[in-house]
């Protein structure tokens, strides 16, 4: 007879046929049928599933030190757990990542992965459950709400510090224009009008400034992930796990993962409390801001070639239009632009699901698992895309740039000390009205040398604070 494709299991709603094939069970089967609705499993993101497998290892090897898990089994779950961690098996984990349930789907489809993997192991059957069960022996001192929140803790901890090598990378790039512009002097501008001098050195540095800080805050904001509440099981008081279960899997639990985890003080409060995550939410939303606002100035500096300020070239990437030949467009920046339209939609999101949350458990965590994983991905993808396909390739326009300078009437606001303000505003009208430069007039008008306003208008007298000569200023 052909082997048979499909295997018997039961659960609390009967029986049901699963693909012999398959590491997962039941319970994963259902959920795949209750929940087609992104079309995207939870495999996307292979650090929950690490961090899943790392929890299931560390659970079996706290629950043998306790006597109550035994060896053989406990061997045979590690084993499986190992496998799971270096990357293997992670097309089995198949739930999507938009769930009912409060990530029931999620943490069973690792218990049924890892226990047939472990049954294989052992040398059974796949759904031998009587010799090694997903609930009695996988999940074993463990409920989905402790397993889920601890798992998402870990992979967003590893995605913290995956977004600042990122951003750091950025920042870098940034810092190297500005060493590379140092000397560009360019007009500033506020509210798009020309303000004072400044280097292009000085306005790239701003953009790595921005990028140090927030690579800080979200090193702060890592600190608070590291609080878990493993060991809470159900709702925080701990049934079902032994005494010393809590102190335990959380020490087995740094070991395997490398992650200092702490227990939280609190397990009750831990298991229902999303503040940390609207936190880190509120960080990444923050970076997004600042990035986009970045980008907005690329854009605007790279505007042209002929009618835009067209101060910086940016690294053409790719034709810009199907109908306008020639045309080029700062196709880097946009994307970045979009990743940050999206990381402020998602950390709404995360409000939302956070502030829903009911008495002793918030059910919404997979959506903010999905919308942390995406902004702190795309976030990281994004920062390295800018500064290999963009800031990387940025070429001033030096002699525009000066030109715009000459030609300004902002300038006469570092003459201000020395002429005096009404006598600034005169030149001002004068310059406007005459379409001529600030120092012609100034020279015409003699309230200056020709040698005076060449040390004044010097780019280091007019790019930072200067003591002023009584003898030029009386």
């Amino acid at each position: 007879m052909p082997k048979s494709t499909t295997r018997l299991e039961h659960d609390l709603l009967g029986d049901r046929e699963v693909p012999t094939a398959a590491y997962y069970g039941v319970h994963t089967l259902r959920a795949l049928e209750n929940f087609p609705i992104t079309g995207i499993s939870i495999a996307v993101y292979p650090d929950l599933i690490r961090a899943l497998a790392q929890i299931k290892k560390a659970a079996a090897q706290a629950n043998q030190k306790l006597g109550l898990l035994d060896a053989k089994r406990a061997d045979a779950i590690v084993a499986a757990c190992r496998e799971v961690i270096d990357g293997q098996w992670h097309d089995q984990f198949v739930v999507d990542v938009i769930q009912g349930g409060a990530g029931t789907s999620t943490n069973m489809n690792a218990n049924e992965v890892i226990a047939n993997r472990a049954l294989e192991i052992l040398g059974c059957e796949r759904g031998d459950y009587k010799t090694l069960h997903p609930n009695e022996h996988v999940n074993m001192s463990q409920s989905t709400n402790d397993v889920y929140p601890t798992a998402l803790k870990l992979a967003t901890y590893v995605g913290i510090f995956r977004l600042v090598d990122a951003m750091a990378y950025l920042r870098k790039a940034f810092e190297r224009k500005a060493d590379e512009f140092a000397d560009v002097l360019k007009m500033g501008r506020t509210q798009l009008q020309d303000a004072v001098p400044m280097t292009l050195g000085q306005e790239f540095s701003t953009y790595a400034v921005m990028l140090g800080e927030d690579e800080e805050r979200l090193k702060e904001a890592a600190l608070l992930i590291r609080e878990m509440n493993l060991g809470a099981t159900a709702i925080g008081t701990g049934i079902n796990a032994h005494p010393d279960y809590a102190p335990l899997v959380c020490r087995k639990l740094a070991e395997v993962s490398g992650v200092p985890v702490v227990t939280a003080p609190n397990l009750i409060e831990a298991t229902q409390d999303c503040g940390s995550f609207v936190q880190l939410s509120g960080v990444l939303k923050r970076v997004a801001v600042k990035l986009s606002k970045v980008c907005n100035d690329l854009r605007l500096l790279s505007s042209g070639p002929r009618a835009g300020f067209n101060e910086i070239n940016l690294p053409p990437r790719q034709a810009g239009s199907s109908i306008m030949p020639g045309k080029v467009n700062p196709v880097i920046p946009e994307v970045v632009n979009q990743i940050a339209f999206e990381v402020i939609g998602n950390d709404s999101t995360v409000t939302f699901a956070a502030e829903a949350g009911q008495l002793q458990l918030n059910a919404f965590e997979p959506i903010i698992a999905h919308s942390l994983f995406k902004s702190a991905l795309h976030l990281t993808n994004g920062c390295k895309v800018l500064a290999d396909h963009c800031v990387n390739g940025i070429t001033a326009n030096r002699d525009l740039l000066r030109e715009s300078v000459e030609r300004s009437i902002g300038i006469v606001t570092a003459l201000n000390p020395y002429i005096g303000y009404a006598n600034a505003t005169e030149v001002a009208a004068e310059a406007f009205r005459s379409g001529r430069g600030v120092a012609e007039v100034v020279i015409e008008r003699g309230l200056m040398s020709p040698e005076q306003l060449a040390e004044v208008l010097r780019p280091e007298v007019l790019t930072r604070p200067q003591l002023i000569p009584q003898s030029v200023a009386a």
